[in-house]
């Protein structure tokens, strides 16, 4: 649902005190602050220098690890692990280098505020930020309750190991209460309802039973403009006119029957409807950078690692192949949003010369032994001319792989017809080819009956599906994600990436922390048996590609800015192998964060130790 042009949400969340501005701003301002951080200020009151301060604020973080590391109650409890990592962070933001590299100087805010120097730039998300480093740092950040799952120490074998099963089921029934906030297209009531939208929109479209079924009434009757979407869906006005404004504009947009068909007055549907429906913010920015967007908007720079037309090449082994360059359905979030024009836009094929010379090119580098094809989306082209092109690849000797990289399994299902899994299971060559699929499912109440089918036929032909999960505001409440992974494993769609929202400006809206990525897969993630867990967190980055998130050693946080944004340095893949510069960028502000989830009902302190993930 949508309330004056914002996606509402539901799912359940426990009844909670609401924290309204005036809240916000009581708990963390500069009076708050001082309480809380008094003997580290202490240690700064009246310094000379910056470079003195400095000296002393490191010492302080050196001692107070130290101590740390003596204190048996400190070492046995989760206050030492925190209490580690808010030293190493503290030390990154401290020293003259983030300085440096980010213009921005946490060392002299502080000196400042030791000395009574007014600092108006500052904002309630800084001070947040600094009150958990500190509290972290001296151990008094709140820990959960563990009481109950503290295993009595004298019992051993069955007796011991009958206990702590029963902690497990406890853990797990908490867990299935988490994850039951979120329906998905398997459950009766949301099939019922489904049914329902379809007869609508068939009736709307003057659309029958047989059309429904063949994709390409599909790609014929794409809703690309805001009344006839109207017509077809409750839309907020303030939503139409952003949609209006967009296509006056000449930016993409377009949604299909089927994926409309998905969405329904429930109230489970604002991933969905967030995904395809611009937001006023992405409108102003696109619009802003109309007559530029190969640069603007271009934030992986892929026009600097296309070495001929069509290819883009950041890894040894892999290349990308973009043979069409429109899809069914444009994703707002896009990161080829600067080089797509509309859905199924006219002369969005490559040319046949211009793709006969690419793949001539790969074919020159046997180093490249995985080519993903994508665009756009390569099941927008015809069998003809898609398995023509798959099958000049699969000529090649030194392609051990092809991917297919798709979301036509969830915007179109039907496109994935019986003769088309035929015709893909024929390139697969067991011990000399893989051929995949890799589609993007983004929220449970995507799944549908239709998409089981659509996958169960690729399995049946041996093509392996998995799934890219763009992590993004609209998905990232508590278990969401990892309801989605539960629900993907029972139809064939093995877990492959989740990929933290990219630092695209007219994306902001979809943008969250990289602490709430991490604090998911360390605390929700986990709960999960192996292989509904066996997506790899990753945040791309222009020109380098994929940083594995996972490993706190792929990156440095190197400021807190006084918004209260963290700004990382991500290192390269390559910096053991060959010497690259890093990326240094700034994240979403925690507190930002947290109060867009209060704001749609969720419980900020459900979250209070995301500030604990670096």
């Amino acid at each position: 649902m949508a309330v004056n042009g914002e996606v509402q949400f539901r799912g359940g969340p426990r009844a909670h005190a609401s924290i309204n501005d005036d809240v916000w701003a009581s708990r963390y301002n500069e009076a708050v602050f001082r309480r809380e951080v008094d003997r580290m200020l202490s240690r700064i009151h009246r310094c000379p220098t910056l470079e003195l301060a400095r000296e002393q604020l490191l010492r302080y973080v050196t001692i107070a690890e130290l101590y740390a590391s003596h204190d048996p109650r400190l070492i046995q409890s989760d206050q030492g692990v925190r209490i580690r990592d808010c030293a190493r962070c503290w030390r990154g933001i401290l020293s003259y280098r983030s300085d440096q590299k980010t213009g921005f100087s946490v060392t002299q805010a502080l000196l400042d505020l030791a000395n009574g120097v007014d600092r108006p730039d500052l904002t309630t998300g800084f001070y947040a930020e600094m009150i958990h480093l500190v509290q972290g740092l001296e151990g008094r950040a709140p820990v959960g309750e563990a009481d109950e799952f503290d295993l009595d120490e004298t019992l051993q074998g069955r007796e011991a190991a009958t206990v702590r099963s029963h902690q497990l089921d406890v853990i797990w029934t908490r867990t299935q209460e988490c994850m039951d906030r979120y329906p998905h297209g398997l459950d009766d009531e949301v099939r019922q309802r489904r049914r329902r939208r379809r007869k609508e929109i068939l009736n709307a479209l003057g659309g029958t039973a047989k059309d429904w079924r063949d994709w390409r009434w599909h790609a014929r009757n794409i809703v690309r403009d805001a009344p006839r979407l109207k017509s077809l869906i409750d839309v907020p006005e303030a939503a139409l006119r952003d949609i209006d404004s967009a296509r006056r504009g000449r930016l993409p947009f377009g949604v299909t029957p089927f994926y409309l068909s998905l969405m329904d007055d429930a109230g489970y549907d604002a991933a969905l409807r967030a995904q395809v429906f611009p937001s006023r913010r992405y409108v102003d920015e696109m619009l802003a950078h109309r007559g530029e967007r190969s640069r603007a908007m271009d934030f992986m720079m892929e026009h600097e690692t296309s070495p001929v037309d069509f290819v883009t090449r950041r890894y040894p082994s892999v290349a990308i192949l973009k043979p069409v360059n429109t899809c069914p359905q444009i994703c707002v979030y896009c990161q080829r949003n600067w080089e797509i024009e509309d859905a199924m836009a006219p002369g969005a094929t490559a040319p046949a010369a211009k793709m006969e010379a690419a793949i001539r090119w790969i074919g020159k580098h046997p180093a490249i032994r995985e080519v993903l094809v994508t665009g756009g989306d390569p099941l927008a082209l015809g069998d003809e001319r898609l398995f023509g092109l798959l099958e000049r690849l699969a000529a090649i000797p030194s392609i051990e792989r092809i991917r297919i990289g798709t979301r036509m399994i969830v915007t179109v299902p039907m496109r994935v017809t019986e003769a088309f899994a035929r015709r893909i299971g024929a390139l697969r060559k067991p011990g000399v080819r893989e051929i995949a699929l890799v589609t993007h499912v983004e929220h449970p109440y995507e799944v549908n009956d239709d998409m089981v089918a659509a996958v169960d036929r690729l399995r049946r032909r041996g093509i392996a599906v998995y799934n890219q999960l763009v992590f993004t505001f609209f998905n990232s409440r508590r278990f969401e994600s990892a309801a989605l992974r539960r629900v993907l494993r029972r139809i064939g769609i093995d877990p492959y990436y989740v990929f933290n929202m990219k630092g695209k400006e007219e994306t902001d809206d979809f943008r969250v922390p990289i602490a709430r990525l991490m604090q998911e897969l360390k605390e929700e993630a986990r709960l999960l048996p192996g292989l509904e867990r066996t997506d790899e967190a990753v945040y791309n980055l222009p020109r380098l590609g994929k940083n594995y998130l996972r490993a706190v050693q792929h990156r440095d946080v190197l400021t807190i800015r006084p918004d209260g944004s963290r700004v990382y340095e991500f290192h390269p893949w390559e910096k053991n192998i060959v010497r690259r510069e890093a990326w240094v960028g700034p994240d979403v502000p925690i507190l930002a964060y947290l109060r867009r989830l209060e704001a749609i009902g969720e419980s900020p302190e459900d979250y209070s130790s995301i500030w604990y993930y670096f």
